[in-house]
């Protein structure tokens, strides 16, 4: 039974458990960072945490008792050595547990344990940065002298006047390179339309002097067909004329022949 033992037995045999958890800290300790299961990461943290609080005194106890528990002369000059260096001002919480979740065959929580001075990008990423002192809100009033208050208020007088002249310089750069852009947009957009409707143009000329030159010759071929009409009916008025004269004789000459008979 395990009544009161809150600590995780890890599934071993106390033996197997030491010898495991010794060999893990051994490798953290000469990797800085090992990748393991979670149940594992948090009680390799129980177990070398002390060991590290031990080794920040180099004393030969110290040494002789670390030494009991890994077992390993390799890892006890570097704990001894350059780990103690780093951690000297730490008061303790020495590694860090970073979860990369489950593993495939059995599904089980994985993590990666390492020392916390040696990951150089979050000590990096952990560096304060300096706050930016903004204008706005209240200043408290000091007691300073009317003289030095006066000599403030100029400073701050000018270096509001040098804000708004950078302000109106910039802004006039501004415009003249918008007036710029605009003026080149324009051109380019008004030589393209002119371009085109040449174009355009050009080919409806040549549309309409095709149709020109065949209705001239459509009318020349009607001007011949009216023309020879007009002959014919020029000829058959005297035809004509004739024909009248001929009847009226004819006309003249029965009349006479019925006279003669009466």
């Amino acid at each position: 039974m395990r009544h009161g033992k809150k600590f995780n037995h890890l599934s071993r045999t106390a033996p197997h458990r030491k010898a495991m958890l010794s060999n893990m800290s051994s490798s953290l300790i000469e990797h800085k960072r090992i990748s393991t299961t979670v149940a594992k990461a948090k009680a390799l943290r129980k177990y070398v945490e002390p060991l590290i609080t031990k080794a920040k005194t180099d004393t030969t106890h110290s040494r002789r008792v670390v030494f009991s528990y890994l077992q390993n002369k390799e890892s006890i000059t570097e704990l001894f050595g350059d780990v103690a260096n780093k951690v000297a001002n730490r008061p303790g919480g020495y590694t860090r547990i970073i979860r990369t979740g489950n593993r495939l065959g059995d599904n089980a929580e994985m993590c990666i344990i390492e020392l916390v001075d040696y990951n150089e990008n979050l000590l990096t990423d952990a560096t304060p940065t300096k706050k930016k002192r903004s204008r706005r809100g209240g200043k408290k009033k000091s007691e300073a002298t009317p003289a030095v208050d006066g000599v403030v208020e100029e400073a701050e007088v000018v270096e509001a006047a040098d804000d708004t002249t950078e302000e109106a310089v910039v802004e006039e750069s501004a415009e003249e390179t918008v007036e710029e852009v605009v003026a080149e947009d324009t051109e380019e957009v008004i030589e393209e339309p002119v371009a085109e409707v040449e174009e355009v143009v050009a080919e409806a000329e040549e549309v309409v002097e095709e149709p020109t030159a065949e209705v001239e010759e459509v009318v020349a071929e009607v001007e011949e067909v009216v023309e020879e009409p007009a002959a014919e009916v020029e000829e058959t008025p005297e035809a004509s004329a004739e024909g009248d004269d001929s009847e009226a004789a004819s006309e003249d000459s029965g009349e006479e022949e019925k006279k003669d008979g009466e």
